[in-house]
């Protein structure tokens, strides 16, 4: 080992040392949000050893980041991946799900990482806020019920908007592609005329879980509002889109609801729209608005793509 050698390890290992004994919790992630290094002071106010937290990304590692308002931050809004992108400096105030399950205020700063003028991932520095300028029942509520639909429990259309943007971005950055589906459950003032309104409820709340369980994790689908159900999937190919449109068409026609000792058959029509680079949620949400019109028009209970 050179001198030069010799003398950069002997810093990376006093830097390593000073980092892992300070009293900042601290993180490296990559470009893609994979947590690199996680600090014992990390481990102590987030009661995650390091071991349970590098090598995953931001959105599986259990922390669940959200605002003063609940916004889901992993998942949108993300200040780690926004600064990983423009390179900015970003202080922000934010929660974080300890381990045992309660809510901790931090005070964030998370700055980039550069290496010959590219940006290779960020470090947030995080220290603990004080406890009592916080409610924290109201961080819990907010973080359960600003972002999701009351009746279905499913994310709300605020949600779903956040997420796509955050979607819109990747595809951006990454070229990494999804499709948006929007799902309208054929005939539904049928069975709020008919049965009452309860029933049409147990319409929605059966549906929900009917999508819940054919939708996996990185993907979201949400109650857009009415009867209409919308669904952000990533895709790995253009041909995926049409057939995840046709595999949620076929579980709902599949799905029996039991009401007052009546079983209830519902149906819905589907459109897919894939997400283009050029594409905002307003185009998005036009084409759906168009291919959905033709599914409804040719007899309902089909699916309609791009």
């Amino acid at each position: 080992m050179s001198e030069n050698q010799k003398g950069t390890f002997e810093l990376e290992t006093i830097y390593k040392a000073i980092i892992d004994n300070m009293q900042d919790g601290a993180y490296f992630v990559d470009k893609n949000r994979k947590i690199l290094f996680w600090n014992k002071a990390a481990e102590t106010i987030t009661g995650y050893h390091a071991d349970e937290i590098i090598g995953k990304d931001c959105p599986s590692s259990n922390l669940s980041h959200i605002d003063e308002n609940g916004t889901p931050l992993c998942q949108v809004g993300c200040p780690l991946f926004a600064t990983n992108i423009d390179g900015k400096q970003r202080r922000e105030r934010v929660f974080v799900r300890h381990k045992d399950g309660h809510r901790i205020p931090l005070q964030v700063n998370i700055f980039p990482i550069q290496q010959d003028n590219d940006i290779i991932g960020s470090i947030e520095i995080f220290t603990q806020d004080s406890p009592t300028k916080y409610d924290d029942e109201l961080i819990e509520h907010l973080s359960g019920i600003a972002m999701h639909d009351a009746l279905t429990k499913l994310p709300n259309r605020r949600y779903l908007e956040s997420f796509i943007n955050f979607k819109l971005a990747q595809l951006k950055r990454f070229r990494q592609n999804f499709a948006v589906v929007f799902a309208d459950i054929d005939n539904f003032s049928t069975f709020n005329n008919t049965y009452g309104h309860e029933a049409g409820d147990a319409v929605l709340t059966n549906i929900a879980n009917t999508f819940m369980k054919n939708t996996k994790k990185d993907d979201m689908i949400g109650r857009w509002g009415g009867e209409e159900f919308v669904g952000v999937f990533t895709l790995h190919n253009e041909n995926e889109a049409t057939i995840v449109g046709e595999k949620l068409r076929l579980a709902v026609q599949a799905t029996e609801i039991n009401f007052n000792d009546t079983t209830l058959n519902v149906t819905v029509s589907v459109c897919v729209t894939v997400a283009k680079f050029d594409d905002t949620i307003e185009t998005l949400v036009e084409r759906a608005d168009l291919n959905m019109y033709q599914s409804k028009k040719n007899g309902k209970n089909r699916v309609t793509a791009d």
